[in-house]
Formats: C-alpha cells, sequence, structure tokens
C-alpha cells in the first residue's frame, strides 16, 4: 500500500472511532408509569377523537372532531369513583373536505343547530386488567341519548415537568374504542347502501391533573 493510501486509511479510521467514541446511545420513547389516580382536565390540544364508517360497501373513511372539552377522575382502589364527563360541539366535525364537512352538520346528520353537542357521562368503570378496563356510560348523539361501553386502555401517568402550562405537571393518559349504530341516534340517511350503519369510534385522552 502507498504511502498517501495508508495516510488516507489511518485519517479514515481515525474518524470512524471517534464517531463512535462520541454518539451518544440510543435511548427508546417509554411510557411513564406513575399513578394515574386522581382528577384530570382534558387538554384538547392532546386528545383525539376519530371514527371510520363505511363507504358504498367498498371501503372506509375517517373523520374526526378538532374541539373536546371535559374531566375525568381515576381511582384504581375504587372503581366506583371513576367518572368521566365529556363534551364535543358537533359542528366541529372535519373529514378533509369542506363540502362534506358541510353536508354532515345538515339535518340530514348531525343536524348541529338544533343539536349542537355530543356528550359522554360515565356510569361505572370496570376493570378488566391491570391496564385495561371497560367504561359504562350514556352517550347523547343527535338528541338520542344511549347506553355505550368504551374498552379503555391506560397508556402512562406521571409528572412532566419540561413543559410549559397548560400542557405540564402531572399527566396521565388513556385510549378508548367502541363501535356504534347510527341508526339508533336517528342518524339513518343512506342506509343500508351508501353508508355503514356501524362507526368505529377511538378516543385518544390526554389530561392534566387538577
Amino acid at each position: 500500500m502507498s504511502a498517501k493510501r495508508l495516510t488516507t486509511a489511518l485519517a479514515v479510521s481515525v474518524m470512524l472511532m471517534a464517531g463512535t467514541a462520541l454518539a451518544a446511545p440510543v435511548k427508546h420513547y417509554t411510557y411513564l408509569n406513575g399513578n394515574p389516580d386522581g382528577s384530570y382536565r382534558i387538554d384538547p390540544q392532546h386528545t383525539n377523537v376519530f371514527f371510520t364508517i363505511g363507504h358504498v360497501g367498498i371501503t372506509e373513511f375517517s373523520g374526526r372532531f378538532d374541539q373536546i372539552s371535559g374531566t375525568y377522575t381515576f381511582n384504581a382502589q375504587d372503581p366506583a369513583k371513576d367518572h368521566v364527563d365529556i363534551t364535543i360541539p358537533a359542528a366541529s366535525i372535519n373529514t378533509d373536505y369542506p363540502l362534506r364537512d358541510q353536508h354532515l352538520r345538515s339535518k340530514e346528520f348531525f343536524d348541529v343547530k338544533q343539536y349542537p353537542d355530543i356528550t359522554f357521562v360515565s356510569t361505572k368503570y370496570v376493570p378488566t386488567g391491570k391496564k385495561t378496563g371497560e367504561l359504562y356510560g350514556n352517550l347523547t348523539l343527535h338528541g338520542v341519548t344511549k347506553p355505550v361501553v368504551f374498552r379503555v386502555r391506560e397508556l402512562g401517568a406521571g409528572n412532566v415537568p419540561y413543559l410549559p402550562k397548560p400542557w405540564g405537571g402531572y399527566l396521565s393518559g388513556f385510549v378508548a374504542t367502541t363501535t356504534i349504530h347510527r341508526s339508533d341516534f336517528g342518524m339513518d340517511a343512506y342506509l343500508p347502501e351508501g353508508l355503514s350503519n356501524a362507526i368505529a369510534i377511538k378516543v385518544e385522552v390526554e389530561g392534566s391533573k387538577q
């Protein structure tokens, strides 16, 4: 090997070793494992409500509601004290297509002028595992109130001091899912051919302890 090639090889080796020495160890994202007990106010900037519905027997499409408010209380030792109270303005529906959103706000669907709010008020929480449970409650949609059951999974809880208020502090997070039939709530437009009766709902909740 020529002196020039040897010098180049040595220089590359030194840079590689230096890069390895200076590289920080890879850290993995993990959920906080604190105590989720307490009363929380929902953070609307980090809480999402999604829905998925079948379209013309061909596919599915999803939408969301852009506004949500409410509170929840969690007590692992005494689930009878658990309580959830959520309000969603129906007009905040968003499917990323303004013309469709306008139609969904009309009398044919949500009729938001007559029924401006969607609400959920829990009646009981039944644990099914260390971090899972079933949340029973009453869903009011389109002026009709029906009992529903959400499957709930706790994600994380703990103090997050580096975030500014109102986002920091002691936080907890959950994911809740259920399926409803819109005809139960008097929303039967485009049944049965155009849109499915079953609607899958997913709620991603983050709250700050009060």
